[in-house]
Order: C-alpha cells, then sequence, then structure tokens
C-alpha cells in the first residue's frame, strides 16, 4: 500500500470503510455516487474498485454495481490455511537471509506497535500490525513468497480485522510478536514455527466465532456494539 497514486488512495479509503464495516459485506459500491462523495471522477474510482477486487475484497458484476465481497466459512479457513504455510515459511526463510537491519525493522514496528496499542485507531492499529507480518515475509528473500504472501494476506484484510477486534488479548498479541522478533534475532527456525504457528491459531478460532454469532442472529458486532443489519455474512451453502 506504499503507492500513493489516486487510485490508491481511493482504494484505501475505501478498503477502511470496508474493514469498519460502513461499507458492508454484500453492500453495492455505486461508482458514480461514490466518486461523488471523494470527489473524484469516475476513472480513478473504477481502478481503485479493481485494485479492491484483486484483493478479493470486492466483487465485480457484468452490467452491474460492484460489491463488497462476503466470503462463507470455509473460503476464509481455506485461505487462512494457506496463508499459515506462507507466514511459516516467510519466518523459517527471514531466520535464513534477512540482514541485519531488516530484523532491526521488524522489531522496530514491534516496538511502534506496543506503544501505540492503547490509544490508537483500530484501523491505524492493524495497518502497523500487518505492516510486521509483511516485513517478515520481505525478509524471506524470496519474491515470489512474499507476493503471494501479500495476495493472501489483502484476500484476507477484513477477516484479519474482525478477529483482531473480536478478542482483546493485548497482551498475548504482544508477548506472540516480542516472541517471533527474539526468535528471528537468533535466527532460530523452531522457535519462530512454533511462534507463527499459536499466533495464527487464534486467527482461525476468532472467525469461527465470528460467524457462528453472525449466523445465529447474535447482533452484536466484534466490539460487543450494536451490529449493522445488513452486515451479515452468508451461511455456507449446503
Amino acid at each position: 500500500m506504499t503507492d500513493n497514486s489516486l487510485p490508491e488512495k481511493i482504494a484505501a479509503s475505501l478498503r477502511r470503510d470496508i474493514l469498519r464495516g460502513t461499507l458492508a459485506p454484500g453492500a453495492q459500491i455505486k461508482e458514480r455516487d461514490s466518486a461523488a462523495e471523494l470527489g473524484v471522477s469516475r476513472t480513478p474510482m473504477r481502478e481503485a474498485i479493481r485494485i479492491l477486487a484483486k484483493e478479493g475484497l470486492v466483487l465485480l458484476r457484468p452490467s452491474r454495481s460492484p460489491v463488497v465481497a462476503d466470503p462463507t466459512l470455509k473460503e476464509v479457513t481455506d485461505a487462512i490455511a494457506v496463508l499459515s504455510a506462507l507466514e511459516v515459511l516467510s519466518g523459517k526463510l527471514a531466520c535464513r537471509h534477512a540482514t541485519v537491519d531488516q530484523i532491526a525493522g521488524i522489531r522496530g514496528i514491534h516496538e511502534h506497535f506496543s506503544e501505540i496499542y492503547d490509544y490508537t485507531d483500530p484501523v491505524d492499529l492493524f495497518e502497523v500490525d500487518m505492516s510486521f507480518h509483511v516485513a517478515i515475509a520481505q525478509a524471506s528473500h524470496n519474491l515470489p513468497l512474499a507476493e503471494t504472501h501479500r495476495s493472501y494476506l489483502e484476500r484476507l484484510w477484513r477477516a484479519r480485522f474482525l478477529s483482531a477486534r473480536r478478542r482483546k488479548a493485548r497482551d498475548r498479541v504482544l508477548r506472540q510478536h516480542g516472541q517471533i522478533v527474539a526468535a528471528l534475532e537468533t535466527r532460530d527456525e523452531t522457535a519462530i514455527t512454533r511462534d507463527i504457528e499459536e499466533h495464527l491459531e487464534h486467527l482461525v478460532v476468532n472467525i469461527g466465532d465470528y460467524f457462528h454469532a453472525r449466523d445465529a442472529g447474535e447482533g452484536s458486532t466484534p466490539e460487543g456494539t450494536q451490529s449493522d443489519p445488513h452486515d451479515q455474512p452468508r451461511k455456507e451453502e449446503k
């Protein structure tokens, strides 16, 4: 998300609306109305929507308005299984190939995340959290792996955000990030494999809880506040 082009800036704004639930799963994104609201022309809006479609956050439909993606629990958990394998491999290769500066940078992200955890906007905090995982993948020095990891991370952007907000586990998250950094610093592949797997176990549990609560119609958001009635993930087809 380093590109500062207008379509990228529009995509970033829409992405945050999707994370917050302002644009709920299944909601239409009307190109003309959205462009007018943001004060831009339809061309960069169309390009921004294509960016989000590549990330899996938006579904394009022929001759119809695109909609916010609404994946099933099975689709999300399948993608999480792939992402988990990619993150473990990234961690192991980073132990072998990361430079001293890269490892120091990853520690810096962890320390910054720790400092802002208690008072930062949830979306801003989440983006710092994800930058930690992206940095490890980049430190693998394996470009196909880093690109594939980013693709799956983007596809699971909303799922990971929902997981992070459903369980406020400050001490656990900071401890696990610290363990991952320590394993990198000692280049301990066994430890980093264990620590990353432990860290991601909670993602599957939290997402499962979220979907089951929604399907049961409990009507609460991950933070426990009143939900948007349109923010209902669809049930898997039998």
